[in-house]
């Protein structure tokens, strides 16, 4: 019988020679005919610990190597997608231009309070009970 090869990415590679493989399948609901993704992870074995998270690499399977270990990496076939970096320093950006000082988080709290206060229209003060008016409720 031939061995199954899978396609899938690496989600983990924590392990001594094992990488952690996400293989997913799209598979058409029975009843509502949606087509919805299905994935399941498989650990394969990684000899030379070569693969990294994020690549995408096809596993093949073969004889059992440990407890869950059924499959081998057989090869790469893209490489792991770029993280995005933000960068808040913007002297990173550009080192020649200067720099405006970064505001302390008070001022920046009081801003947003100002702004508040400027949206907001002025409340009506409320009406102070007289005296008599309470002398005569308490009676």
């Amino acid at each position: 019988m031939p061995k199954r090869v899978l396609t899938g990415t690496v989600v983990s590679d924590k392990g001594d020679k094992t990488v952690v493989i996400r293989v997913e399948r799209r598979v058409k609901h029975p009843l509502y005919g949606k087509i919805i993704k299905l994935s399941k992870k498989y650990h394969a074995h990684d000899a030379a610990n070569e693969f990294r998270d994020g690549e995408i690499v096809r596993i093949e399977e073969c004889a059992p190597i440990s407890k869950l270990k059924t499959w081998t990496v057989l090869d790469r076939i893209g490489t792991a997608k770029a993280a995005v970096v933000e960068i808040t320093e913007p002297e990173a950006l550009a080192p020649d231009a200067p720099a405006e000082p970064a505001k302390p988080v008070e001022e920046k709290v009081e801003e947003k309070a100002e702004k508040k206060a400027e949206k907001k229209p002025a409340k009506k003060p409320a009406k102070k009970a007289k005296t008599k008016d309470v002398a005569e409720a308490d009676a």
